[in-house]
């Protein structure tokens, strides 16, 4: 600033000696001096013009130098997630020194906000629920201060072996790098001394000493070293937090064989198996060393790949981490080595996948959890671990709902003595554990605030009732009517499946106005599959619009509707459409399920017809591809919830044989509110589950 200024007063000085050296030249002549005058001070005026652009281009050009650039999107809180990038070379935005060039990318870590030295103490369970509401207020902003409070690392721990030049290449942000002092080793080859240097860090868990091996999504050059690594700590499983490509940006190599084998290095890797389900894949690896020195003894390695993290912040429930969670716990062998856990830097998902699993330990043995202490304790071993105060914050909802609902997944085998329990026929009270079990249901809020587009004035008039209403974030939006405002909405919200995401369409029956629009839903998702859990009337009440032919054809807008065939098997009714997009002719068969029997209030007389219809929408969605199931009954809320409810309850008895009646309806609720809307209804499910072991009683015949 001081060289703008002097520059300043300099020319100011010159026009100034220049107006006097005029003055006094052209004294005798007037009229010389009124033309020069005004010319002297355009000049003057220009000059600091000039000098004041220049001041302003010399300030934006420094401050430019420490602009972080991200990807040009919105981020929910403001908060950068783990795997935002910037380009940068020094310590800009809190980013470790590092000699990178001007485009190599490392991964953002938040400039801490300065906070008074406090100390954060470990927390009684029973406190947890009320702390989280207290910290949840005003936006987190006390889970933001407790974060950043956090130290960021061991201040003495040192990275010399990763900042070494022929390891440099190894590192996929070099921002991100294990300390010498707890970094996984593995053996040299080659005489190389660099050959034993792995991006990976020992973590500890509650009790247990290196219970896990913290490492950084394998880059291409890295997938040698990272099966050596598996190899030589006798790692049993592999837990994946990342998604191989998020927002186009490659995040992981695959370091496994989509099918077959493959050899990375001398290790040999053959998949066995792999099962896709909604939040996770589980793939089964056969891995053997091929080295002249070493065992040929073959092992089973697991990898459980989290799908369900999302681009930006956090999952939106905790319940499938938690799921994910016991089935990690589940399948890891007690006589392996540490668990491998990575994202794609290995520090942020990765973190909060470790505390979480600690202080659930914690929870158990102390009846405390002490987030923050061991978050610090971790951070010596590995920095940045947990990386963003919405994972700080996601670690406290993942243990209050473990603290609130705790472990209510069941096997098979013990759903009998579970059902006793519920319905205690000797209390005074029948049904009170049951009825208790219901009630808890009631903790999830129905989100208003999340229904803006349902309620709008111009779709109030489409909803059956008023208070089931889509959320927004998983509506089923319809492509806009050229020139009509509002006529992507349709009360109708996507519901995931046991496998798939997205797997149904929850909707209400069709009013009369809907019928277009609800045809439209059938076409542009790509249905084949209608199940509907209502009658036309019940109780001299319209609950539904005709909104099939009877006979013949029928055109709805753009579509038309043919009828061809009607069967009435023993609980439901088959008919076959064919649906034709009238303004080019395309044509698709579409299968209508008609459940009777289910009357408006109470539940069907037994659970036999449900599982046939189950079993029968299955067959129906093998042979069509897949596409989402639309349910309904007269609200979409109610029987609709019960139905999909039971489908996703029966698909896992089959596959794992394991059922959780309680999640699996909360997150339905979660997804639409009032799903599965009475205590009956919610012991429909336990009692069409126990039908079904009941007509499947040898284990093998799930399968």
């Amino acid at each position: 600033m001081m060289v703008p200024l002097l520059l300043c007063l300099g020319v100011t000085a010159v026009v100034a000696e220049n107006v006097t050296r005029n003055n006094t030249l052209e004294n005798g002549d007037g009229l010389k001096q009124e033309h020069i005058l005004p010319s002297v001070l355009v000049i003057f005026l220009l000059l600091m013009i000039i000098v004041l652009l220049a001041v302003y281009f010399l300030r934006f050009r420094n401050q430019r130098k420490a602009v972080v650039t991200t990807v040009d999107k919105k981020i929910p809180n403001g908060i950068l997630e783990e795997q935002e990038f910037i380009k940068v070379c020094g310590d800009s935005a809190g980013v470790l020194s590092t000699s990178c060039s001007q485009e190599q990318q490392t991964v953002v870590l938040l400039p801490r906000t300065p906070t008074v030295s406090k100390k954060y103490l470990p927390l009684p369970v029973g406190n947890v629920e009320e702390e989280f509401r207290i910290r949840s207020a005003d936006d987190g902003k006390l889970f933001r201060e407790e974060f950043n409070a956090l130290p960021s690392g061991f201040s003495q721990g040192t990275c010399e072996e990763a900042n070494k030049e022929e390891n440099k290449d190894k590192n996929r942000y070099p921002n991100i790098l294990p300390y010498d002092h707890s970094r996984v080793f593995l053996t040299q080859t080659d005489g190389n001394p660099c050959s034993d240097y792995v991006n990976a860090s020992y973590i500890d868990g509650y009790k247990e000493k290196n219970k896990f091996i913290a490492a950084q999504g394998p880059k291409q050059e890295t997938v040698n070293d990272f099966w050596r690594m598996i190899w030589e700590q006798k790692c049993g499983t592999i837990v994946m937090l990342t998604n191989l490509k998020e927002r186009k940006e490659d995040k992981c190599y695959q370091y496994w064989p989509e099918q077959g084998c493959w050899t990375y290095g001398n290790i040999r890797v053959a998949v066995e198996d792999f099962t896709v389900l909604v939040d996770y894949t589980i793939r089964k690896f056969c891995v053997q060393n091929q080295a002249s020195d070493s065992s040929k003894t073959p092992r089973l390695v697991t990898q459980l790949h989290f799908t369900s993290w999302p681009d930006f912040g956090v999952p939106f429930s905790p319940i499938g981490m938690l799921k994910f969670l016991k089935k990690v716990r589940t399948v890891n062998p007690s006589f392996a080595g540490p668990i491998a856990v990575h994202c794609s830097a290995g520090v942020g998902r990765t973190g909060t996948f470790i505390v979480i699993d600690a202080m659930m330990d914690m929870m158990h043995a102390e009846q405390v959890v002490d987030v923050f202490g061991f978050v610090t304790r971790i951070r010596d071993q590995r920095s940045q671990l947990v990386q963003t105060d919405m994972q700080y914050a996601f670690i406290y909802q993942a243990l209050l709902e473990y603290y609130l609902y705790g472990d209510t997944e069941l096997d098979i085998s013990s759903l009998e003595g579970h059902l006793q329990k519920l319905h205690n026929t000797e209390a005074p009270c029948d049904k009170i554990g049951l009825e208790e079990e219901f009630k808890k249901l009631t903790n999830v809020r129905i989100m208003k605030e999340n229904m803006r587009t349902g309620n709008l004035p111009a779709n109030m008039k489409k909803n059956r009732v008023l208070q089931i209403i889509p959320y927004d974030f998983n509506r089923v939006i319809l492509s806009m009517k050229r020139g009509q405002e509002y006529t992507d909405y349709i009360n109708a919200s996507f519901i995931d499946g046991y496998r798939q995401k997205d797997y149904f369409i929850a909707t209400q029956g069709p009013l009369e106005h809907t019928v277009d629009d609800f045809w439209r839903m059938v076409w542009e998702w790509k249905s084949h599959s209608i199940v509907m859990l209502t009658e036309l009337q019940e109780r001299e009440q319209d609950k539904c619009y005709q909104y099939w032919p009877a006979e013949g054809c029928v055109t709805y807008g753009d579509y038309a509707v043919e009828i061809k065939g009607d069967t009435l098997c023993d609980t439901f009714s088959l008919r076959d459409f064919v649906l034709t997009y009238t303004p080019d002719k395309q044509t698709r068969l579409v299968r209508h399920f008609h459940f009777h029997g289910w009357p408006e209030i109470g539940i069907p007389a037994e659970g036999k017809g449900m599982i046939d219809i189950i079993a029968a929408v299955q067959k129906q969605q093998q042979q069509s591809g897949n596409h989402p199931i639309i349910v309904h009954c007269s609200a979409g809320a109610g029987r609709t919830g019960t139905f999909i409810a039971l489908s996703n309850i029966l698909e896992r008895v089959k596959a794992e044989g394991l059922l959780d009646v309680f999640q699996t309806v909360k997150s339905l609720r979660m997804q639409r509110p009032h799903m599965v809307q009475t205590v009956e209804q919610y012991d429909f499910c336990y009692k069409v589950v126990q039908d079904f072991v009941d007509i499947f009683s040898d284990y093998a015949n799930f399968k």
